[in-house]
């Protein structure tokens, strides 16, 4: 096994208090599991049965919370070969990345996901490999040193952004996908979970191919139903009790480029879904779409967008900006009951260069999203790394049981765990570490602490009627 690289982040993330008297820094610690390129994604989850996530990246996974020890699933025989200057030629583990000179991918790990599926007590993993592979579910052998058996449980799983969650609402999650140019989910029929899983899908044949990018699932309209997202429309699922059929949808202009997963939430506070995603997998972009009392003529909701990072540094309050946003989680980070947006780089998406700033550094970020007074929003960024960047996928738990969420990522650079630490600081100290405003603009000032208010997320009062929509 390689011995794990333990590195300290450079950069220090920073919260508003929750109280006059707290001045909370935020950190994270990195590990690097692997230098390696095995996959996309990483996950987290308790597969060696002692209530504690591990960590799982391409065909291996680590025991938490340490994550020093390492085992291997399924078996690690990709290698590449790379032709150094002086002639020589060096066979490397794993997929063609970082540590090779032109694009490849992992074709059959793409995004992992930890389940019990037998209901053994041992959880599972299901993977998903290159859109249009199939998805792959290795039975844990309940704590034999082994490899996992593999058994393929669907064959065709496409769009960039698939997840594995539960579409209905009744406690069963489902691969959530495209399939052969429709919207739909797939999962277990009967007892055997093992058996190949059923395809329902929610939408007519249309122009959704193995590469399609974005798809979220949430309710959108509040009817306590979760409805499908993608980036031309949401999906509104039929009411219970209804006959089942194909799902109604409503054209949305979400993510026009074609970004990455999608979310259902309040951002304002004003008690009605928005939608977060990144604009453009292989371009620019991070917004959140907000749904408006407005009504259009059929009197389904209307969205206005919001953009607060793009190409240009202007058009980001703090001149943040980067490209290639391919993978997006939404998870409260400094633990003020709202959600904030974690996203980074994906380090050659399309290779070294197929897409704008392919060599640029692989930056991860939080972004916190802070509610002020006067219903505005702000989306403060916070640097956690520079040189790691995401995959296609972002994993979230708390590895060491101290409420904060932890993350893991798989890309081309390896696999990073980001151990999230806290601090108190004085106050001065607290707000040299503030980021600051670069481009502000007309009644859009930096938040102060004192006028931060919602911090449990409740809702506001509902504001006045909103200006027209930019997007219908």
């Amino acid at each position: 096994m390689k011995p794990r690289i333990l590195v300290t982040t450079l950069a220090i993330c920073s919260s508003l208090p929750l109280r006059a008297a707290d001045h909370l820094v935020h950190s994270f610690q990195k590990l690097q599991l692997d230098h390696y390129y095995w996959s996309e994604g990483a996950n987290f989850g308790d597969l060696n049965h002692d209530g504690k996530p591990d960590a799982i990246s391409g065909p291996y996974w680590w025991e938490g919370p340490d994550f020093v020890k390492r085992h291997e699933f399924y078996p690690a025989t990709t290698t590449f070969m790379v032709k150094h200057s002086d002639g020589t030629e060096e066979r490397i583990p794993g997929f063609e990345g970082a540590l090779g000179k032109r694009n490849a991918y992992s074709t059959d790990n793409f995004f992992t996901f930890v389940h019990d599926f037998n209901g053994d007590g041992w959880n599972d993993i299901l993977t998903y490999g290159l859109p249009g592979t199939p998805a792959y579910l290795y039975i844990n052998p309940a704590g034999r040193e082994t490899h996992w058996v593999r058994h393929s449980v669907f064959d065709a799983v496409d769009n960039e952004s698939p997840t594995f969650a539960d579409v209905l609402g009744n406690g069963q999650p489902k691969i959530l996908c495209n399939s052969n140019g429709t919207f739909g989910f797939a999962g277990p029929a009967g007892s055997d979970p093992t058996a190949p899983w059923p395809f329902t899908t929610i939408s007519g044949k249309g122009p959704w191919g193995n590469f399609n990018h974005g798809l979220g699932v949430g309710d959108v309209n509040g009817d306590g139903l979760p409805d499908i997202l993608e980036r031309g429309a949401w999906w509104e699922q039929p009411k219970r009790g209804t006959a089942p059929g194909l799902w109604t949808r409503h054209p949305a202009a979400f993510s026009p480029g074609g970004g990455a997963q999608m979310y259902a939430y309040d951002v304002n506070g004003d008690g009605l879904t928005d939608v977060v995603t990144s604009i453009a997998a292989h371009g620019y972009g991070l917004g959140w779409y907000e749904q408006l009392r407005d009504k259009d003529a059929d009197g389904h909701p209307l969205f206005k967008t919001h953009v607060f990072m793009n190409k240009e540094p202007s058009e980001n309050r703090y001149g943040v900006t980067f490209s290639q946003l391919h993978a997006v989680e939404l998870v409260d980070i400094d633990g003020d009951g709202l959600k904030d947006i974690v996203t980074g780089k994906c380090f050659w998406a399309h290779g070294p260069s197929g897409d704008p700033d392919p060599s640029a550094p692989s930056v991860l970020y939080w972004f916190q999203l802070v509610r002020g007074a006067d219903g505005s929003v702000d989306w403060v960024p916070h640097l956690i790394d520079s040189d790691s960047g995401v995959g296609r996928q972002i994993g979230v738990a708390d590895v060491n049981g101290d409420g904060r969420p932890d993350l893991i990522i798989g890309n081309k650079k390896g696999t990073f765990v980001f151990l999230h630490q806290v601090k108190t600081v004085s106050e001065s100290d607290w707000t040299a570490l503030q980021p600051k405003v670069k481009f502000p603009t007309a009644g859009d000032q930096q938040l102060k602490a004192e006028d931060v208010i919602q911090r449990t997320g409740a809702p506001r009062p509902a504001p006045k009627p909103a200006a027209l929509p930019e997007v219908k």
